[in-house]
């Protein structure tokens, strides 16, 4: 199994920009399918993100135009800009990774993910 650690991050003023990073140690993170999930307090665990191992990528509606997803393979992390923070934002955030054999569940399912990081807190202030 992969081995996810998440950091970046923090507290926020709304408006402002934070930057997500995952990494792994696992030389076969290139091959992972990812995501980016984010649990607000009293709310259901949300795929925020996804980046295919081909680099595509699919965002969720909240976050589409002012988030970016990206992976870097020879450092082995991925990562998510996020632009123009609401406290809407505020939430724990996971990266997640998909390993081979490849789940059959769509990308937005959080069953579809084999390893999980603990999460890193972003809580965005008003």
């Amino acid at each position: 199994q992969v081995q996810l650690a998440e950091s970046g991050g923090g507290l926020v003023q709304a408006g402002t920009s934070l930057r997500l990073s995952c990494g792994t140690s696992e030389p076969t993170f290139s091959t992972a399918n990812m995501a980016w999930f984010r649990q607000a307090p009293g709310k259901q665990r949300e795929m925020v993100a996804f980046i295919h191992n081909s680099r595509i990528t699919i965002y969720a509606d909240s976050v589409k135009g002012r988030s970016t997803i990206s992976r870097d393979g020879a450092k082995k992390t991925m990562n998510l800009q996020m632009d123009s923070l609401k406290p809407e934002d505020t939430a724990v955030y996971y990266c997640a990774a998909d390993t081979p054999p490849y789940s059959r569940l769509t990308y937005d399912r959080e069953t579809a993910y084999d390893t999980w990081g603990r999460g890193t807190q972003v809580t965005v202030s008003s």
